[in-house]
């Protein structure tokens, strides 16, 4: 089994607390255990099985997401979602059975969201090309001939015969934030399928701690919530809990400067820009990581009032809200401890 070690605590945006000590920086980077890193999905995706890792297990897993992503990549032309994207106000195009229930899954919390979630960003995607070698900020008038083909409710399925339709020529879907959290919740269907008693699966960020943690305290798994505006590896808090799921949508990472304006990937339906609310970033902590992953792209682009009350009714379904001012808000069911000086939490 490769050891990617180095490569992992480089590339980790939420970065799991391995041991029992006081420093939780020191704890950060120590990773004794076995565990398989590959990149898929436009990221790096560790999956580390403990004392109960074998060869063909990890097999499965990092088979299922390739598969995910060859079947839901915006980037490949024989994907699917290229196929219906080509298709745009052509014709219907039949899809695979994970595809026609991402696709669903992804309208019905871009109606509960009023929108701020959308699979239909596509269009806004491909005019900006924020991970492009050399993006730019598009004019008003490109955005708002853009503007009108962001609509979900003109994303057309055929359940008789699993088939996807966008309405208009330009349309384009793109399933970027929430194909991860289902590649996740299927590593995680694996695993409970071998019977496995403990899991790490870290997908580029999206996170899930299943089973008994490592250690003779069986204590609660500890994940740290990455600084949006630190270096890769350093973090504000940590999170605590079992069996749960940790998505952070934020301007990290995924972003470029021009004339001294970060502009991010994550882009509100609503102008066409990078959602401007006042945060950094956006957490969920759940069980689903499809749904994690999906609702903190729509909370962000509320912003703090709006996300949280969007999420309130949701049972099982907390969140932490970092903003600009380095302040954090969290709900009230979530563990969460800050580590960072710069950063303070307010009551909620």
């Amino acid at each position: 089994m490769k050891n990617y070690r180095l490569l992992y605590v480089i590339a980790v945006t939420v970065v799991l607390m391995a041991c029992n000590r006081t420093d939780p920086i020191a704890e950060a980077i120590i990773w004794d255990e076995p565990f398989r890193a590959e990149f898929a999905l436009d990221t790096i995706c560790t999956i580390m099985l403990y004392d109960q890792a074998r060869p063909e297990i990890y097999d499965a897993i990092f088979a299922r997401i390739h598969e995910i992503e060859s079947r839901m990549s915006v980037f490949r032309p024989d994907s699917d979602i290229s196929r219906i994207n080509a298709a745009a106000g052509i014709q219907p195009v039949w899809v695979h059975d994970d595809v026609f229930k991402v696709i669903q899954r992804a309208l019905e919390i871009a109606e509960f969201s009023g929108g701020a979630f959308d699979p239909s960003i596509g269009a806004l995607s491909l005019l900006w090309r924020v991970m492009d070698e050399n993006p730019r900020v598009p004019s008003r008038e490109e955005i708002d001939a853009v503007l009108p083909l962001v609509n979900w409710r003109n994303v057309l399925l055929d359940p008789e015969h699993q088939t996807v339709f966008l309405r208009y020529p330009g349309m384009a879907l793109d399933l970027g934030a929430i194909a991860k959290g289902y590649a996740a919740d299927e590593s995680l269907a694996i695993i409970r399928e071998a019977r496995l008693e403990r899991a790490l699966i870290d997908l580029g960020g999206n996170v899930i701690t299943y089973g008994i943690r490592p250690g003779p305290d069986r204590s609660a798994w500890r994940v740290g919530l990455q600084n949006p505006i630190g270096d890769i590896g350093s973090f504000i808090g940590v999170i605590s809990g079992w069996n749960m799921t940790v998505v952070t949508s934020g301007v990290s990472h995924r972003y470029f400067l021009h004339e001294g304006v970060r502009y991010h990937h994550l882009f509100s339906p609503f102008t066409g820009h990078p959602a401007r609310t006042g945060l950094l970033s956006a957490t969920i902590v759940t069980q689903v990581s499809m749904d994690a992953d999906a609702l903190s792209t729509a909370i962000f682009v509320l912003g703090y009032e709006e996300g949280r009350a969007l999420i309130e009714p949701l049972e099982g379904v907390e969140a932490i809200f970092v903003f600009e001012d380095k302040s954090i808000r969290k709900t009230p069911g979530v563990d969460f401890v800050p580590v960072n000086p710069d950063f303070r939490l307010l009551s909620f």
